[in-house]
């Protein structure tokens, strides 16, 4: 039995952590297919790493392993876990990572991971749980080891999530906000669209755009938003960078003003 991990880190390509992940996987399970999602999420940021994450799951095949490490309290009291679901399981910190996941599909069990057993070794180290904890789990689980066998069961409601504001009704629209931007520095919303809406107006640090269907509606270097292909509001630059225009970041308020078809 051979299964699907993903590997999705904030350790770049330059240092060997991730390969040395991979080579954890592959001494317990070499006929595992291993996907790189990224390793290029920003340095202990978790929001990005969760935004990423929920954006990859849905075009993954049922079954996989999500195996995320972007883990700024790596060796805490902080749980490593392992979180069975509908669509497969995910392993890593229980930082909030898996909690935009979790928005679109519910737990059907977790654990804590503290079966020495299925670690690489019973003493990990205390600054790679990557190595040590989390590749062996996933190779374990793409193996068919039972999630109740990695370890204790824990509540789903104990898992951690990422204080992150929800949208909030104005009006005619919606106050949301930015919750990630991406490597060509477009701005993503966790605002929608609704079907049916005739005429959409965003606003950005006072400036007021309309919605249009691609990045080339506007002429270069001008900024636009549009619906992106995630599923979530956002709002770009032809040819730039939005996050630069607008010096925007992560929290930055965007409002949209809907009128119905």
């Amino acid at each position: 039995m051979a299964g699907i991990i993903t590997l999705l880190t904030d350790f770049g390509l330059q240092d060997p952590y991730v390969g040395v992940m991979k080579g954890a996987i592959a001494t317990l399970a070499p006929n595992a297919t291993v996907i790189d999602l990224t390793h290029q999420i920003p340095p202990q940021d978790v929001a990005a790493a969760r935004f990423a994450l929920m954006s990859a799951v849905p075009y993954c095949p049922p079954g996989t392993i999500h195996t995320v490490v972007v883990d700024p309290g790596v060796g805490t009291a902080r749980r490593a876990i392992a979180i069975a679901t509908k669509d497969g399981y995910l392993v890593g910190p229980d930082n909030g990572v898996f909690s935009g996941v979790l928005t679109q599909t519910p737990v059907r069990s977790a654990v804590a991971l503290t079966n020495p057993r299925y670690w690489h070794t019973p003493d990990p180290s205390r600054t790679f749980h990557g190595r040590d904890i989390f590749a062996p789990v996933a190779a374990h689980l793409a193996l068919g080891v039972p999630l109740a066998a990695l370890g204790t069961v824990i509540a789903p409601d104990t898992l951690v999530s990422l204080p992150l504001a929800s949208p909030q009704r104005q009006g005619q629209g919606w106050v949301g906000h930015i919750q990630a931007i991406d490597h060509f520095g477009n701005l993503i919303t966790n605002l929608q669209v609704p079907q049916g809406a005739a005429m959409v107006e965003v606003m950005v640090a006072n400036q007021t755009l309309s919605l249009q269907e691609t990045y080339g509606a506007v002429e270069s270097d001008q900024p636009v938003a549009l619906v992106g292909s995630h599923g979530w509001l956002e709002i770009a630059v032809n040819g730039g960078s939005a996050q630069a225009y607008f010096q925007a970041e992560v929290g930055t308020t965007v409002t949209v003003e809907i009128a119905s078809g």
